[in-house]
């Protein structure tokens, strides 16, 4: 049965919150080499402005999907959208690179508490065989957000400066906190869970892990994130080195990325709901290395921007299924479920970043080409490992969190 209006107006609510996170996580990689100019330090130093922020938004999302399971969504949600709103604000006072660092830092931190809460939430107003298409929408929000994060940021800087950059996303989070008011009594539809002691949270995390469908998904979650943001972190040196552009035109090579997701997202969620995750998975993680491995050999410019483009659409075919699963694990404590998710997700973004900006002391081709060797690898096993995942998989979680694969 198709969801009422007002869950649908929801839904596109949160994919806007979600789409200007993901701008602001993502306008800063391609402008790496120009602000390390701006602030007169190392492109690497610079580079750690990347997990600074994406590590502790994964750790952070453990507790805040604890949180809400008993405190509910709503306080939380609203919480952590005005965090973003004023630290991403503040965030265009910074003078020094490591004044940038720090105020990433902390906004990884307070911003949180909104995308994960937003895609448990799919899990309370969508059934699980009809969870496809609502979270394409919010994983197509964030592939858009990514895409025009990379791309209109560093495409407006020359001409509005970073700082405004800041203060503009900031804006369009408070606009979109002032559309979500209206609508908070659909963010609390599940009831809060009773307290838990540390041993039950603790209990709880093991028990998600602890059937082979939890332990795979979110080994998959983690490793996958490592791998697309190694890549995508460092494209706008890429384009930089090789092709010596500059901010309009790296803006410009990157166009393509997130585009996928951002118009076919719901499409994907959808052929996922029709024919399961069994095979799209590892295609999506195929194509994820093939497009890694075509940046390594001279090729024309325009070839690489079109590799860039199917290197999202492995993204915008793996996480969002893989999010699907998880949802499905959680039983009644959905929050923390997709809190783990987030976290091994983000986890993945930031240790990507940092490994990947270690092995450039061998070469951009090297560090591409070990990327997507491994996955590879990944893709060839995920065959194998995700192949109960079809459409007529109905799996009954425990009352608890248990998954009984």
């Amino acid at each position: 049965m198709r969801a009422a209006v007002p869950e649908e107006r929801l839904v596109r609510i949160l994919s806007g919150a979600t789409f200007f996170i993901f701008f602001q996580a993502y306008m800063i990689a391609p402008l790496i080499p120009h602000l390390a100019a701006a602030f007169g330090t190392s492109e690497q130093t610079l580079g750690l402005a990347v997990p600074a922020y994406l590590i502790p938004y994964g750790i952070s999302t453990l507790f805040y999907g604890i949180l809400s399971d008993r405190l509910g969504r709503r306080r939380i949600m609203l919480m952590s959208l005005a965090a973003f709103t004023v630290l991403t604000a503040l965030t265009a006072t910074a003078q020094t690179a490591q004044q940038l660092i720090i105020w990433r830092f902390i906004t990884g931190i307070g911003a949180s508490g909104v995308v994960p809460l937003g895609l448990a939430l799919m899990g309370d107003l969508f059934q699980y065989e009809r969870r496809g298409r609502p979270l394409g929408w919010l994983f197509g929000a964030m592939a858009g957000g990514m895409a025009f994060g990379s791309t209109v940021g560093v495409v407006l800087e020359p001409f509005v400066g970073w700082r405004m950059l800041f203060l503009g996303v900031a804006a369009a989070g408070g606009a979109v906190l002032v559309l979500l008011l209206p609508r908070v009594a659909l963010l609390d539809l599940r009831t809060p869970q009773p307290s838990a002691s540390l041993r039950q949270v603790l209990r709880g995390y093991r028990e998600l892990v602890s059937t082979a469908r939890g332990l795979r998904t979110y080994c998959y979650v983690l490793l996958n994130g490592v791998f697309h943001s190694g890549v995508y972190t460092w494209l706008g040196l890429y384009f930089a080195k090789k092709y010596s552009l500059g901010e309009v035109g790296i803006g410009l090579a990157l166009l393509g990325y997130g585009v996928p997701g951002f118009l076919f997202g719901p499409v994907i969620g959808r052929l996922a709901d029709r024919w399961g995750r069994r095979w799209l998975i590892p295609l999506g993680m195929g194509l994820g290395a093939f497009a890694a491995a075509a940046l390594i050999p001279s090729i024309p410019l325009l070839v690489a921007a079109v590799a860039v483009t199917v290197l999202s659409l492995g993204y915008d075919m793996t996480q969002p299924l893989l999010a699907g699963i998880v949802t499905h694990l959680g039983g009644t404590r959905t929050g923390q479920a997709m809190g783990l998710n987030v976290f091994a997700l983000f986890s993945g973004f930031g240790l990507g970043s940092l490994i990947f900006g270690m092995a450039l002391s061998l070469g951009l081709g090297t560090a591409l080409a070990a990327f997507s060797g491994v996955q590879s690898v990944l893709a060839l096993l995920a065959i194998f490992l995700f192949r109960a995942e079809t459409a007529a998989r109905r799996l009954r979680p425990a009352a608890g969190v248990r998954d009984p694969s």
